[in-house]
């Protein structure tokens, strides 16, 4: 690199473009950076780093000493507009954070050498929250952030009056959640803060107990179970997250239908009949998002949830009896017993949760108050670990489990303490409790669902 390159360099506005994609105030571009560049004290040097951790389609704007700023938004190498003369002084900040992330500065500040710098290191990481539905009158959802540990903290508002509810389920943007309380279906909106806001209208009456919700894959649809008519209520959600029936309005499921799933695929959604010892079967229309009866599997007595891994081959249904049923999921979504058809479980397990690798199962057991842990074997056969379960005690009548978005922990739902059990994976997915094991919640607390806050 020659010296009258560097002092033109100087006389006007740089933008340097890297493994990146970096803008600034306008200029020409320059490649990132020739790290073993050694000259005389008049030259100058470039102050640059790498990110990690940036969410596609967001940006970061930084800073260095104050004012030459760079938007990145990508994650790679990147290099300030302005270099600096050697023994000058540089000093990396974040002006603005990426939408739903929070970035921090690692070496970010020093004295230029004669050399460039390239050891900056902005670690970007997103932003998360849970939350926690109360069959009691007063505080009906509690709101938690999740820590970089994992551990819950309650928002500024601890929590929203639902009048009681039931359950909850939020789109995959992270930008709406909703809630079936008694004979209604009540639409949020959920903040930058992760706090949530009542749509307008607030509350879609239903004239039949709601119960279950699931959300599709693809956000654009909204299923709810009918205790009542014993059928599924199923919707459009809107660009504003508004839901719209659609027609028609439900679809026949079995007796006492009260859980919802829908499949990573987006092709099939499950429910859960409760009198009837049966799950639903129904294929989706990608088009419309309409569900059609493609038949019924029979159950172990008393199912109460069902989770389905990330592939969308295999399928698992907690059940009272003291086991969990395992299935294959055909090409037509109908379930077939695996071999074996059961794994011994807790003697009331009410709660299951898959982790997002797929290489892990998680169920919480209403007698025992514990979580009991499994590995997913090659053909989806649950294996237990060793040990078999963690937590448990008299009086916690543990009601649900649930992971932070991330896989890396894992919340039991004690609706007798109306606590959490907060828990972090190892390296084989076995639990531990973290530093604070619970957090209290609100009164009665049935289930829980996290999400990463939304970065559009």
């Amino acid at each position: 690199m020659g010296y009258g390159f560097l002092k033109a360099a100087r006389a006007r506005s740089v933008c340097v473009s890297a493994a990146l994609t970096l803008s600034a105030c306008g200029g020409t571009s320059s490649s990132a950076t020739d790290t073993t560049q050694s000259s005389s004290a008049n030259d100058a040097y470039a102050v640059g780093g790498t990110v990690t951790g940036l969410v596609t389609g967001t940006q970061i704007t930084l800073l260095n000493n104050g004012t030459d700023a760079l938007t990145v938004s990508a994650n790679g190498t990147f290099s300030f507009p302005t270099k600096i003369a050697a023994d000058g002084a540089y000093a990396a900040t974040i002006d603005t954070q990426p939408t739903g992330q929070t970035c921090t500065v690692s070496n970010g500040s020093g004295t230029i050498g004669a050399v460039n710098v390239t050891g900056i290191t902005i670690a970007c990481t997103r932003l998360a929250f849970a939350y926690v539905v109360n069959q009691s009158t007063g505080n009906g959802v509690s709101q938690y952030t999740i820590g970089s540990d994992g551990s819950l903290s309650p928002m500024a508002t601890p929590s929203v009056d639902t009048d009681g509810a039931a359950a909850i389920a939020i789109t995959p943007s992270g930008k709406y959640a909703y809630v079936s309380s008694g004979q209604s279906i009540l639409p949020f909106t959920i903040g930058s803060d992760g706090s949530l806001s009542p749509m307008n209208p607030a509350s879609i009456a239903i004239g039949d107990i709601v119960r279950g919700i699931a959300i599709a894959p693809s956000g654009q649809y909204a299923y709810v179970a009918d205790e009542t008519s014993g059928s599924v209520l199923q919707y459009t959600i809107g660009t504003n997250g508004a839901l719209s029936p659609m027609s028609p309005a439900s679809v026949p499921a079995g007796n006492t239908p009260f859980s919802v799933t829908a499949d990573p695929t987006g092709n099939y959604v499950y429910v859960i009949n409760g009198s009837g010892d049966t799950v639903s079967e129904y294929a989706v229309d990608r088009s419309s998002g309409a569900l059609s009866l493609v038949g019924t599997a029979a159950t172990d007595h008393a199912p109460t949830s069902m989770g389905i891994d990330p592939s969308g081959k295999y399928a698992y249904v907690a059940t009272q009896s003291g086991v969990i049923d395992q299935y294959l999921i055909g090409s037509g979504g109908a379930l077939s017993p695996m071999t074996p058809a059961t794994v011994a479980a807790g003697p009331d397990s009410i709660g299951l949760v898959v982790d997002p690798s797929g290489q892990y199962v998680y169920v919480a057991d209403n007698n025992q108050g514990s979580v009991w842990q499994y590995t997913v074997s090659g053909n989806g056969a649950l294996t237990s670990m060793s040990p078999a379960s963690v937590g448990g005690g008299a009086g916690l009548d543990s009601s649900s489990v649930a992971m932070d978005p991330s896989g890396q922990y894992v919340y039991g739902v004690n609706e007798g303490p109306a606590t959490i059990s907060q828990y972090a994976l190892g390296s084989a997915g076995a639990l531990s409790s973290l530093s604070t094991p619970t957090v209290s919640t609100g009164n009665v607390p049935s289930l829980m669902a996290t999400t990463y806050a939304a970065t559009q």
